[in-house]
């Protein structure tokens, strides 16, 4: 197979789009894919402030290093879960890729707010994998609100977003459904979300952090055995050897059709968030979800 673009010998081949590239045609493809995201669906410009939440993965890694290759002011965000033997090593890798190329990267630790991800998960009896993305979703955003960036962007992909939109669809949850799309404006103390790399699949990333030599962290969090949303992608992901570009077109056409009506949905069946009355972060009672874990976590209930 011959490069779409320049005739060299293709090293990357992507049947989705029914081509293939050299190693620098695809690396112009990808920048392509990640600008014509941000234009399309309006998600920063190149005058705003952009935090970038950096867990250490590949995703994250190259979606810094992509936003900075193309001119964006961006700084990027960690969250140490203070998992001994696993939160260390991973925070030690982010600042060592930081500092090597140069990035800003912040630190934000949870057991300083009495959220050490061990004491939650004994203080919890709902999965942990769901309360720990509920608290590093705030202290994302709360770190962004906080510090004036305009804008939070996150690393998932094509295969991310088309999983979570399988799964969310099987439960035909409206709300989830709603919000589901590659930007959420600001609302409030709610900073705009962004998903610069909702065009590219995990391969495709992948590839462009195998050509940048980006060495990123490759060992999953003690917690996550057993997550549905990883047979989620591997079914998704059968499907699209046999049939390639349908999670791009599933995914493209539920944005364009479907989306609108479930926003539509959402709105009409969402009750209005109020401030914490301890954080005072939006929450849908008194108490936001949060703040009502680091309670439990202080009392030693599980509940």
């Amino acid at each position: 197979m011959k490069c779409r673009r320049c005739g060299e010998v293709a090293q990357v081949a992507l049947p989705s789009h029914h081509t293939g590239f050299c190693p620098s045609c695809f690396l112009d493809f990808f920048r392509g894919q990640v600008e014509r995201a941000i234009r399309r669906h309006w998600m920063f410009g190149k005058n705003e402030r952009v935090l970038v939440a950096v867990s250490g993965g590949k995703d994250s890694l190259a979606l810094l290093h992509v936003l900075r290759e193309l001119g964006y002011d961006v700084e990027g965000v960690h969250i140490d879960l203070g998992i001994a033997g696993s939160s260390e090593l991973v925070r030690a890798w982010v600042e060592g890729f930081c500092r090597e190329r140069g990035y800003v990267v912040h630190v934000v630790e949870t057991a300083r707010d009495g959220l050490a991800i061990p004491d939650v998960k004994r203080s919890v009896r709902r999965p942990i994998c769901s309360v720990c993305g509920k608290i590093k979703r705030h202290w994302f955003n709360r770190f962004a609100y906080e510090h004036g960036f305009a804008a939070l962007a996150t690393g998932h992909n094509l295969d991310d977003e088309a999983a979570r939109l399988f799964a969310n669809t099987l439960r035909w949850d409206t709300a989830y459904l709603g919000d589901q799309g590659p930007a959420l404006p600001a609302e409030g103390k709610f900073v705009r979300k962004v998903k610069p790399l909702c065009r590219l699949t995990e391969f495709e990333t992948a590839a462009y952090c195998f050509f940048q030599g980006i060495r990123h962290w490759h060992e999953p969090c003690p917690y996550s055995g057993g997550a549905s949303f990883t047979g989620h992608k591997r079914l998704l992901g059968d499907l699209e050897d046999t049939s390639p570009g349908a999670r791009m077109a599933f995914y493209e056409l539920f944005l364009r059709n479907a989306r609108p009506v479930f926003e539509a949905a959402a709105k009409r069946e969402t009750s209005e968030l109020t401030p914490c009355a301890v954080c005072g972060y939006p929450s849908s009672g008194e108490v936001c979800g949060v703040c009502r874990v680091r309670r439990m976590v202080a009392d030693g209930n599980a509940a």
